[in-house]
């Protein structure tokens, strides 16, 4: 049981030190990802910033993500659940297209006048404050794979047996400090879960 996203954060550091991780910029998602991210960044004394993607919900059901889409476009598709859904090409289009424009809209309101976010050759850590279902996780590794990065490492405290499995192969590596196999959701496993809102996350970037 973690105290809240920063004492959360420390011990991800911990455990990111004890890999033998080495990381030249860490990426938070968020908003909840960047209280585990500044204490992160600030252990590892390496430079924070965001990279934000949005999910693409099922037909009322707007939390089961049948894809998410980072703020630049790119787009990871749970393929099954759309063919279960049976979606049609229409709607997904139109679905991702809203949420990639919610996703960059987010994204320039955290960055705000910083310059462009140059990720190519760096070693990065894509930090969040959990890891469920992973569905807006795959979409930024494989944003920032795009960018040319060096590596890509998911860093989070606490995540899904399963889910943290299936992204030793999507990512160059994971830590976590926890994969409970009791696990249900994040939220279950800090004491204060309290949201973020948006200028208490922008204020951990400044």
């Amino acid at each position: 049981m973690f105290a809240n996203r920063t004492e959360a954060g420390e011990r991800l550091a911990a455990a990111i030190a004890r890999a033998n991780v080495d990381a030249d910029i860490v990426l938070a998602i968020p908003r909840g990802g960047l209280p585990v991210g500044r204490a992160v960044a600030d252990a590892l004394d390496t430079p924070l910033d965001v990279v934000v993607a949005r999910k693409v919900g099922a037909p009322g059901n707007p939390e089961l993500a049948v894809a998410a889409v980072a703020d630049d476009g790119t787009t990871w598709r749970n393929e099954s659940l759309i063919g279960s859904f049976d979606l049609s090409p229409e709607y997904m289009d139109e679905e991702t297209e809203h949420e990639q424009r919610a996703a960059k809209e987010k994204f320039d309101r955290y960055r705000g006048d910083r310059p462009p976010l140059e990720l190519a050759g760096k070693r990065v850590l894509v930090v969040d404050d959990g890891l469920a279902t992973g569905a807006t996780m795959r979409a930024c590794v494989q944003r920032v794979r795009d960018a040319g990065a060096a590596s890509v490492v998911v860093a989070v405290p606490v995540a899904s047996p399963e889910t943290a499995n299936e992204f030793e192969r999507v990512a160059d590596g994971v830590v976590a400090v926890e994969t409970p196999p009791n696990f249900a959701a994040v939220g279950q496993f800090y004491r204060d879960f309290s949201q973020v809102s948006d200028d208490e996350a922008m204020a951990l970037l400044d």
